[in-house]
Parts: structure tokens; sequence; C-alpha cells
């Protein structure tokens, strides 16, 4: 049985190195950019793929954003923790690879799960805004929103501006940020090749590798479709970042190393 340890940050390869640094560069340019009004973690953060606010490149920017000190702490001990390890022996440019693909996947996940989430509301919203004078529409789309307004609304209230302008808040308003899709992605590369090496829960307790992920990956998959973890959690994001790393490591076929 094979005990695993952080090793020092002297020998961290160069891609993990590369990433802890540039994670700290945009989270302390987020504090900067405050000074001026400027939310970097709405520009450079993920929206949702049919906001008005989604951008293309925030696929891979929103990795490096985070939403406090202990988000980034956190994602960046387990990055280093693990990352090293699989980067030295996956190499520089595979690693790279495997981390974007897994932070990508945890966004597409995310998203999707949203988007069939957010269906039976914006199903309506549109099919009004496509024909607002047909009654059934209409009738529709008060159903649906009763339910989620403060006050009760009837035919006469329906606005199409305020109907338009609603959607697109509510479709601005999600926004991701963070490493953690990318970083569930490595944990399951280390439990995958490193299967039976000890991992110390709160530094005490001993756990194999293997239990280790698995026990996580059930566990967000619990939170994510019971909500308790808190809405702010993307749990679906994390286990995105699992799947699309399986698949991968399949496709590339590693092998355990112990």
């Amino acid at each position: 049985m094979t005990q695993y340890t952080p090793g020092r940050f002297q020998i961290l390869p160069p891609i993990v190195k590369n990433l802890l640094i540039i994670n700290v560069i945009f989270f302390v340019a987020t504090f900067l950019a405050q000074r001026f009004n400027l939310d970097l973690n709405d520009k450079l953060g993920l929206h949702y793929f049919g906001s008005q606010k989604f951008q293309p490149f925030q696929i891979i920017t929103y990795m490096f954003m985070h939403g406090g000190f202990g988000h980034i702490f956190f994602n960046m001990f387990a990055l280093w923790m693990f990352g090293y390890a699989i980067e030295n022996y996956m190499g520089p440019k595979r690693f790279l690879i495997y981390y974007l693909t897994t932070g990508i996947g945890a966004a597409i996940l995310h998203y999707g799960v949203f988007y069939l989430e957010i269906r039976p509301l914006l199903d309506p919203i549109n099919q009004y805004l496509s024909d607002p004078e047909n009654v059934d529409k209409q009738h529709r789309l008060i159903n649906v929103l009763n339910p989620i307004v403060s006050q009760p609304i009837s035919i006469n209230d329906l606005n199409y501006d305020l109907i338009e302008t609603f959607k697109i808040d509510f479709l601005n308003r999600p926004v991701v940020v963070g490493a953690s899709g990318a970083v569930f992605g490595i944990l399951l590369a280390f439990g995958m090749m490193f299967p039976n090496s000890i991992i110390y829960l709160y530094f005490a307790i001993p756990v194999k590798a293997k239990y280790f992920v698995i026990i996580y990956g059930l566990l967000e998959l619990w939170l994510g479709f019971s909500n308790r973890g808190g809405s702010n959690i993307a749990h679906f994001a994390h286990i995105g970042g699992m799947i699309f790393g399986f698949i991968l490591l399949k496709y590339w076929n590693i092998k355990r190393l112990n």
C-alpha cells in the first residue's frame, strides 16, 4: 500500500505551477477591478449559452475566476495536492488538454441541466413572445408565471416589453466561476491512476483514493439532485468534470499505477 503526500512547491511541474499563478493573478485582478466598478466575474465568468452576456471565451476564462478566498484556496490546494502527480505521469501537454477538457465538460453538463430546469418556464415565454396576441399562449404563460411571482397576474397584466425584459434578466443572472469542475476531473484521474494511495481526509482519516473519489462523486450527485448543498454550488459541474475526465482517460487508455 502506497501513501500519498503532497510534495514541495519547488518540484511542481510547469502546467500546475502556471495554473496556480494564473488563478492567483485573476483573483487579485478581480479585487483591484472592483475599485473601478468593474465586475470581472460578470465579464469573465461563464453565463448561460442563451444569455446576452455569454461570450465564447468565457468557456475558458471562467475556470480562472473565483468567488472568494475560500473558493480559490481549496481549489488551488487540490490542484497542487493531486495535480502534480498526474502531470508528472501524463506530461505537460496532455495534462493541460485534460484540465481544459474537464473544465469545459463541467460547464456543458452544468448548463445542460440548467436548460432542462428552466425549459418549463422558458418555452411559454418564447411562445408568448413569438405570438403575444394568442390567447392560449397568454394563458399558458400566466399559469407558469403565477406560482413564481409575488402577486397573481391576469391577461391584462401581460406586457410584451416587460416579459422580454424578464427573459433577458432571467437568462443573464446565472454565472459560473471557479476551477472546481477541472479539479474534480483531476481528483477522478488521481483515483483511477493511484487507486490504492492513501488520502488523509481532514488530515487525520486515511482513505484509499478510489474510495475517496467514489464517495465524493456520489455525494455531488446526491447534492445536485437534492439541491441541499446550496444554490451557489454547481454540483453538476463537478460531476461533469468527472464524467468528461473518465471518458478522456479511457480514450487515452491511461493505466493505473498502483
